[in-house]
C-alpha cells in the first residue's frame, strides 16, 4: 500500500460531526466534535467576537465544523445538529428567508460539494451533549482569547483537595516530532509512510485551526518540557 492510497482509504471511511451553537447574554460561540473513523474526538469551544442570534449561532457551528473536518481529511461526513430550524432548511425541507440565513446556506452548499459524502441528521440535545457543554462555554467567556483551561476531578466533597497533574510522556504525538526534529522514521517503510502521511495531515490541521482562529504558534508543555517552533505540534489535536 502506497503513502497515497493509505491517505486515501482514511478519507473513504466516515467521519462524524457534532455541532452546535450558543447565544447568551454574555457572548455567543460554537461548539465542535469532530470523531474520526477511529473513534477519537477531537473538541473545539469557539468564542465569537460579535454579536449572533442562536440561529446564526447554530449555522455558525456548522460551517465552521464543516471546513474543520475537510481540511482534517473526512470526505466521507455526517454531521449531527439539534437544531430542527438548521437541519430542514440544509435538508430544503423548510425554506430560507431572511438574507442572512440564505448566505449560511449558500456557504454550506459550497462546503457539501467538496465531500464525496455529506449528510445531516437532526439529534435530541441530550444526544448532543458534548457540543452543546462547548457552545455554552465558549459563549460564556469574557473575551476571544485562546485559552488552555485544566480540567480536575474532585471525587469526594469535605476532603482536602488532591489534585493530580496530568502527565504527558511518549503518546501519538512522538513520532512526529522525531520525525520533524531528528529525521527519525520507523524501520518498516509502511509505518514510515503513514507516519508521514499523518504527519503532513496533521500539520495542516494545526495551521488551519491557527489562521481560523487568528492565533499565534502555541506554547506548550509535552512530556515535561517546553515545546517551542517545530515542536509546537504538540499543542493540537491528534489526527487520523
Amino acid at each position: 500500500m502506497t503513502e497515497m492510497s493509505i491517505k486515501e482509504t482514511s478519507q473513504e471511511q466516515i467521519w462524524l460531526l457534532h455541532v452546535d451553537g450558543s447565544s447568551t447574554t454574555q457572548g455567543s460561540g460554537a461548539g465542535i466534535v469532530i470523531t474520526t473513523p477511529q473513534g477519537e474526538d477531537l473538541e473545539f469551544a469557539i468564542k465569537f467576537g460579535f454579536k449572533a442570534s442562536n440561529n446564526e449561532a447554530e449555522y455558525e457551528a456548522l460551517v465552521i465544523g464543516m471546513r474543520m473536518a475537510h481540511e482534517t481529511g473526512a470526505r466521507r461526513l455526517l454531521a449531527y445538529s439539534d437544531s430542527q430550524l438548521i437541519v430542514k432548511q440544509v435538508e430544503g425541507a423548510y425554506e430560507a428567508k431572511e438574507e442572512n440565513m440564505i448566505q449560511y446556506l449558500q456557504q454550506i452548499t459550497d462546503l457539501k460539494a467538496k465531500f464525496h459524502h455529506f449528510q445531516i441528521i437532526q439529534i435530541p440535545r441530550e444526544e448532543n451533549a458534548k457540543a452543546d457543554s462547548l457552545s455554552k462555554l465558549a459563549s460564556s467567556l469574557e473575551d476571544c482569547r485562546t485559552r488552555h483551561i485544566t480540567m480536575h476531578y474532585l471525587p469526594e466533597a469535605r476532603t482536602p483537595l488532591a489534585v493530580q497533574p496530568i502527565t504527558t510522556g511518549e503518546d501519538w504525538r512522538t513520532p512526529i516530532i522525531k520525525w520533524i526534529d531528528e529525521g527519525l522514521l520507523p524501520e518498516n517503510r509502511w509505518e514510515a509512510a503513514r507516519l508521514k502521511t499523518r504527519a503532513a495531515r496533521f500539520i495542516m490541521h494545526v495551521s488551519f485551526i491557527r489562521n481560523l482562529t487568528h492565533t499565534p504558534a502555541p506554547v506548550s508543555v509535552h512530556g515535561g518540557r517546553i515545546s517551542y517552533s517545530t515542536r509546537n505540534i504538540v499543542d493540537a489535536v491528534e489526527p487520523t
